[in-house]
């Protein structure tokens, strides 16, 4: 497993990960398919700008065009405050693997070895179970619950944090 920045040309990634039902089922739903263009071109400029780490998933090196999901570190305003936040997303061939655990560990030693972030927060949904289970495995400390806004929606979530510099298992 590798990962690589997000590319123009990861549009039908993006799609099928966040336009999917089964896959948005703990997101609120499926987003709409006309946005995901502009959604990547995005993306591409704020990894390129370094303001967000947009990673995507590449199970095998051997196969670099077949993406398994992805895995995102941005800054993120919580009440008032500046915090980085992590979230995840594994295509549904590719669960079931590891991968996402991977994905979400190599980040995090990532951020560890250019001392970046600081303290790094997750809030999978409370029925997410193999979301919050890569939280509990990694090291990750539980801070309860809290209802959050994702895509003008609200979700009830599991608040997890790690700093990477030292909690990371």
């Amino acid at each position: 497993m590798r990962l690589r920045d997000v590319e123009l040309g990861d549009v039908e990634a993006y799609v099928r990960m966040r336009c999917d039902p089964a896959m948005m089922v703990d997101l609120g739903g499926p987003l709409p398919p006309e946005g995901m263009a502009a959604k990547v071109e995005r993306d591409v400029r704020s990894a390129a700008e370094g303001t967000q780490w947009i990673k995507m998933i590449i199970p095998d090196e051997t196969e670099p065009a077949v993406v398994a999901g992805t895995v995102t570190l941005w800054p993120h305003d919580a009440d008032g405050r500046q915090i980085a936040e992590i979230g995840w997303m594994v295509l549904p061939e590719f669960q079931g693997r590891g991968l996402g655990k991977l994905a979400v560990r190599a980040l995090l030693e990532l951020a560890r070895e250019e001392d970046r972030w600081g303290v790094v927060h997750a809030f999978p949904a409370i029925a997410n179970a193999p979301s919050n289970g890569i939280c509990r495995s990694l090291g990750f400390r539980s801070l309860g619950e809290e209802d959050v806004t994702f895509a003008d929606r609200i979700l009830r979530t599991n608040h997890w944090a790690i700093d990477p510099r030292t909690d990371l298992k």
